[in-house]
C-alpha cells in the first residue's frame, strides 16, 4: 500500500549506511542505492549526503520521513481493519522477544494463536531488545516483547506503539550461607560491597544490573561475567559472587538462596509489548496481547504465592 522505496529510506535512516540497511532488508546494496535514486528523482530532491563511510539525511529526506511515519501508521490501521473484516486471517505472524520472554511468555501465546487461527502460520524468534525493534521496522516481526535500554528507541518514537506489559522484579541470588540470608528485609544497597557477576559489556543484562545498582547508589565491584542465568548461578553456588535475576527467570537447583529485594523503588525491569504504530488493532496482534497478558498475570500470581509461602 505504501511505496516500498519509502521503507528503504526509513531503513537507511535507521542504520546509517546503505550496506547495513540492505543487510537488514535482505537486499543487495546496489538494489537499495537504486531505489533511493528512483525516489530522489520522483520527488525532485536530494535525499542523502555522503559523510565519511556513512550517509546523512538531507533536510528534504527528514521531511519525507516524517510524513512516511504517518503514512505507515495509517496503512497499518487499514491492514488491521481489513483483517478484522476477514472471516479467517491467513499468512505469517511473527512474535519476537528477549530470552526470558521467549521462554515463558511467547510459547503459550503462540500456542493460543495457533489454535485460534489455524490458517495463520505462527513463528517465534528470540532476539535482544534492540534487534526486536529492527525486526518490527523491517516487517520481519509483528509483535515484540522487549525491555527498554539505552540502545532501544524511546517510548515516544512515533514509529512504534509501546505499551507496558508487566514489571518483573529483580531478585538477589546469593550462596546458601550468605550473611544476607539472615536479614528480614534486604535492599540492593545492602549488597554494595559484594563481588558481582554481571553480563558481558554491551548486553541487555549488563545494562540492567548496572542501572539497578547505580539507582541504588553504588557501582558494582564486577568479579565475573556471565550472560546465562545457569552460568551465573553456578558461580554463585561456588562462592564467586552474587547476581541479580529477574523474577520471571528460572534457575537450576543449585545451593543458592533467591532473595526478594525491598526498597523504594525496588529494582525491576519493565517488560514492554511493542508493535508498529497502527498495528495494535490487528485481530491477531490483539489476540496475542491478550494471551501474553493472561500468561503474565498467571506467572506473577504464582511467583507471589511462592514468595508468600502460600
Amino acid at each position: 500500500m505504501i511505496d516500498p522505496k519509502l521503507k528503504v529510506l526509513q531503513m537507511v535512516a535507521r542504520y546509517g549506511t546503505v550496506t547495513a540497511a540492505a543487510e537488514a532488508m535482505h537486499y543487495t546494496p546496489s538494489a537499495v542505492s537504486y531505489r533511493l535514486r528512483q525516489l530522489a528523482e520522483e520527488l525532485g530532491v536530494e535525499l542523502l549526503a555522503q559523510s565519511g563511510r556513512g550517509v546523512t539525511l538531507t533536510a528534504a529526506a527528514r521531511i519525507v520521513l516524517r510524513h512516511t511515519e504517518a503514512l505507515n501508521a495509517q496503512a497499518e490501521r487499514a491492514y488491521a481493519e481489513l483483517a478484522s473484516a476477514t472471516e479467517e486471517p491467513t499468512g505469517l505472524f511473527t512474535l519476537c522477544g528477549f530470552s526470558t520472554a521467549a521462554t515463558h511468555l511467547l510459547p503459550p501465546a503462540a500456542a493460543a494463536l495457533r489454535e485460534r487461527y489455524p490458517r495463520v502460520r505462527i513463528r517465534v524468534m528470540e532476539a535482544e531488545p534492540a534487534p526486536c525493534f529492527d525486526l518490527l521496522l523491517s516487517g520481519d516481526a509483528d509483535l515484540a516483547l522487549v525491555t527498554n535500554t539505552a540502545d532501544t528507541p524511546s517510548t515516544g518514537d512515533e514509529r512504534f506503539d509501546q505499551q507496558p506489559l508487566l514489571d518483573d522484579p529483580l531478585d538477589l541470588v546469593v550462596p546458601g550461607e550468605h550473611r544476607l540470608t539472615r536479614s528480614s528485609k534486604v535492599t540492593l544497597a545492602d549488597a554494595a560491597e559484594e563481588p558481582w557477576i554481571v553480563g558481558n559489556a554491551g548486553s541487555t543484562y549488563h545494562q540492567l544490573v548496572m542501572t539497578a545498582c547505580m539507582t541504588a547508589g553504588f557501582t558494582p565491584n564486577i568479579a565475573h561475567y556471565a550472560d546465562e542465568w545457569d552460568t551465573g548461578t553456578a558461580l554463585v553456588a561456588h562462592g564467586f559472587g552474587i547476581i541479580l535475576v529477574p523474577r520471571l527467570a528460572r534457575i537450576n537447583d543449585w545451593a543458592v538462596v533467591r532473595i526478594p529485594l525491598h526498597g523504594e523503588p525496588a529494582p525491576a525491569r519493565r517488560v514492554v509489548a511493542a508493535t508498529r504504530m497502527g498495528h495494535r488493532d490487528h485481530p491477531v496482534v490483539a489476540s496475542a496481547l491478550e494471551a501474553i497478558s493472561s500468561t503474565a498475570t498467571t506467572l506473577q500470581a504464582s511467583r507471589q504465592r511462592a514468595e508468600d509461602g502460600t
